[in-house]
């Protein structure tokens, strides 16, 4: 974990919400809308489990979990291109959680900003 110390703002604050109290589907995951702070654009779409969450709350960097991989992923730890917390919010359901960041490189593994380029 090579991430930047000195861009983590949100690291150790305490939840509002336990994740007990968010609601996931049938393999205890909750997807993550993760959206650029400086810009509102949508970045990309992830899925968190339970040591993802607490892991993202812990260090102020966003953890997810790979579907594909059946593993925990920091987002960046491979291309650098890691995810800074600025801000977490459920919506009205408990289901699906909005992650601010502060985006360093591409959030899309194809090089792209963000993931949501393909239209329609």
């Amino acid at each position: 974990m090579n991430y930047d110390k000195s861009k983590i703002t949100s690291a150790g604050k305490k939840p509002e919400f336990s994740f007990d109290q968010v609601k996931t589907d049938d393999k205890s995951l909750i997807p993550v809308i993760v959206q650029d702070d400086d810009t509102d654009e949508v970045l990309m779409l992830a899925y968190m489990n339970r040591e993802a969450y607490e892991l993202t709350l812990e260090r102020g960097v966003m953890t997810y979990y790979s579907r594909s991989r059946q593993e925990l992923w920091l987002k960046g730890d491979t291309s650098g291109h890691y995810q800074y917390v600025r801000s977490l919010a459920l919506d009205c359901d408990l289901d699906t959680m909005l992650a601010r960041v502060e985006q360093v490189g591409a959030a899309c593994h194809t090089g792209r900003h963000s993931c949501f380029f393909n239209e329609i």
